[in-house]
């Protein structure tokens, strides 16, 4: 039967985005079913309160791994999902198809962006370079649109309180719009 790895959780703030990054290594005969059995789980979790999205990201490259990435609006409800006798009823469905069983983290934060488990983590340099190509734009680009509420600011804390808002609209739309998309867009890339 298969068994869940033991839950992995990082303490969230109330209200943050929690990630929860599924792996499975189905038989490649196996595919096809497995493809159908995405489909119909997906649509089961969908329906659990605080569910936010899915994706998945399918093997490349000679890789044989699906990582599936479904995001909650908190750890409760990832957790309520996750330990839900409707998904345990599913991996029984699907036991037989998969190479080693459900792996799973619980994650929030940055820390999703760029190493799902199982997989091989992308070389430092192209981390680099996804991340630069990134953010370099949003530091132009923020702090032209924040300028004119930020005014003439004059005086220390004036110029802090500006650069504090710039940087935390940086951070928000890097975890919450920019890289999981992006990382996703350029998989092939990064993973190869």
């Amino acid at each position: 039967m298969t068994t869940p790895s033991q839950l992995e959780t990082t303490p969230a703030p109330p209200g943050e985005t929690v990630t929860g990054i599924i792996v499975h290594q189905p038989r490649r005969d196996a595919y096809d079913e497995y493809e159908r059995w995405l489909l119909e789980i997906r649509e089961a979790c969908k329906r659990f309160p605080g569910y936010l999205s899915t994706d998945v990201i399918r093997p490349v490259d000679g890789q044989d791994t699906y990582t599936v990435i479904i995001r909650f609006a908190g750890v409760e409800q990832l957790k309520a999902w996750i330990e839900s006798e409707v998904r345990s009823e599913f991996l029984h469905r699907i036991e037989h198809a998969l190479e080693k069983g459900d792996r799973y983290v619980i994650q929030t934060g940055l820390d999703f962006w760029f190493a799902p488990p199982a997989a091989i983590p992308p070389n430092r340099w192209k981390q680099f370079l996804l991340t630069l190509s990134a953010i370099f734009p949003l530091t132009v680009i923020v702090p032209w649109a924040l300028s004119p509420l930020l005014g003439g600011s004059q005086g220390v804390p004036a110029l802090l309180l500006g650069k504090l808002l710039v940087a935390a609209v940086i951070v928000f739309l890097m975890v919450y719009l920019i890289m999981p998309r992006y990382t996703r867009l350029v998989a092939k890339w990064l993973y190869r």
